[in-house]
């Protein structure tokens, strides 16, 4: 037996078959014509973002103005016959795509074959369509006015990245230490997926917020990707590493302190200084008395200077997103 899928209704989804049944009511209590029609256009202007639903719904709405008038024009020049249709597609669709409204070329088709089968056109008939227009439009519009809010999800993730950073910062450490130190890297997955999820639910969000245009958890998700590709370039060297040498331990002790620092906002310039002072004291130190030693010390060294690079994007990252 196969695992039996739950069923659910999403939140979109009951906006949808709310959405269509009050804007057919609306319709059909006005006695319009193909009162219906109301109700798909509501299903078609139902979207993902509040600021989405304003961008198709406007772009539906030029359309299917745009396909009246050629409607009207056509089907009173030609007459009411399939050829009328052809002309009128091949005209109209173009226009339609350079006027910014190719979102709604569907939605007009569905107002153009109400005039080809009512085979006239006199004002009532263009108002009853504008009706329709304006409550299916409507009702989507009102509809999208309500969206779940993310903000649990986006502080899930946001905590899942601060762990799996403190975790993997602190196993770097462990493998400075000691360099037969075992680590099956798990997390490293788990934050890539984190960080990736996190974005997108944090750019959903923005889309959400018609008048706002930055938010707090991109800023935070761009900089922890920007960090984690940092932390990615840095473990192959701490893996290649055989021989430990004095400046492992500090290193090591360091990026414990730095670990137990992880934190959504920064605290300051405290560790590039100490990160400066480490790599001036490593300077004063006697040459490499070996090769392995010159490597090790090498590789340490391009470590340093990634995680200053680290620093310096959560920095200047956060800064931006408080408008410094």
């Amino acid at each position: 037996m196969g695992k039996k899928i739950p069923f659910t209704i999403g939140y979109r989804t009951a906006k949808t078959a709310i959405g269509t049944g009050v804007a057919i009511g609306i319709a059909q209590l006005l006695q319009l014509d193909f009162y219906v029609s109301a109700g798909i256009l509501t299903i078609l202007c139902i979207s993902v973002t509040r600021k989405q639903s304003f961008v198709v719904s406007w772009e539906r709405f030029k359309a299917c103005i745009i396909g009246m008038a050629f409607a009207i024009l056509l089907f009173e020049i030609i007459g009411y016959h399939p050829i009328s249709i052809i002309i009128l597609m091949l005209l109209f669709i173009p226009v339609a795509v350079k006027a910014k409204a190719k979102e709604g070329i569907v939605t007009s088709s569905v107002i153009i074959l109400h005039l080809y089968t009512l085979e006239m056109v006199s004002v009532a008939i263009i108002v009853n369509e504008l009706l329709l227009i304006i409550i299916g439009i409507g009702v989507a519009l009102l509809m999208n006015l309500y969206m779940p809010s993310v903000e649990k999800d986006l502080r899930n993730y946001q905590n899942v990245i601060e762990v799996n950073f403190k975790i993997i910062l602190k196993e770097i450490a462990k493998h400075l230490q000691n360099e037969q130190h075992i680590w099956d890297g798990k997390e490293v997955t788990e934050t890539y997926t984190a960080i990736q999820t996190g974005k997108d639910l944090a750019l959903k969000n923005i889309e959400n917020h018609v008048l706002r245009y930055e938010d707090q958890y991109y800023h935070y998700f761009k900089m922890r990707e920007k960090q984690f590709d940092i932390i990615e370039r840095i473990l192959p060297f701490v893996s290649s590493l055989d021989e430990k040498v004095v400046q492992s331990d500090k290193l090591a002790l360091y990026l414990e302190r730095l670990s137990k620092g992880v934190t959504p906002n920064y605290r300051g310039p405290k560790f590039l200084e100490d990160l400066q002072q480490m790599r001036s004291e490593f300077q004063t130190m006697p040459l490499p008395n070996t090769r392995e030693e010159f490597e090790t010390r090498s590789a340490l060294l391009y470590i340093m200077h990634e995680l200053e690079q680290y620093l310096l994007i959560k920095q200047s990252l956060l800064q931006q997103a408080k408008g410094e």
